[in-house]
């Protein structure tokens, strides 16, 4: 599924669509470059799910935790990872494979550690404000 966003105004609908989209997956692997709108979608997407929180980057903790409603997500950042010992240092797997919704930025990173069955989200620009979101499942 691809979807068109031509301002920041676009995210909510795009957002709402994923989750349709995603149904019952609980992974979601964001790519794109850097500065494309990975954190601010997954901002969008917490607030359409009732975040109340702060949603900000987990670049230098690598992951942050929040609260919606009755569920928890964890937001991923691997950015700055060195290599797949420092995932399994924060206990990835207690996350993964939690039950709990798992958007994890720069997945690219930890390739080997991600499970099988996830929603695949690529952000790509294609103007000053305009960028192309493309979903997938595996």
């Amino acid at each position: 599924m691809n979807i068109q966003i031509n301002s920041q105004e676009d995210l909510k609908s795009a957002a709402i669509q994923l989750l349709e989209f995603a149904a019952e997956e609980k992974i979601f692997l964001f790519e794109g470059d850097m500065g494309a709108g990975k954190t601010t979608f997954i901002k969008v997407i917490c607030e359409v799910l009732g975040v109340e929180d702060l949603v900000s980057s987990p670049t230098f903790s690598i992951v942050n935790e929040y609260l919606a409603k009755e569920d928890k997500i964890y937001h991923f950042d691997f950015y700055r990872i060195k290599d797949l010992q420092e995932a399994y240092d924060i206990g990835y797997e207690e996350y993964f494979y939690s039950g709990d919704r798992c958007l994890i930025e720069w997945p690219e990173r930890i390739a080997l550690l991600i499970p099988e069955h996830h929603v695949k989200v690529d952000i790509q620009v294609t103007g000053p404000e305009q960028r192309l979101i493309s979903f997938s499942k595996t």
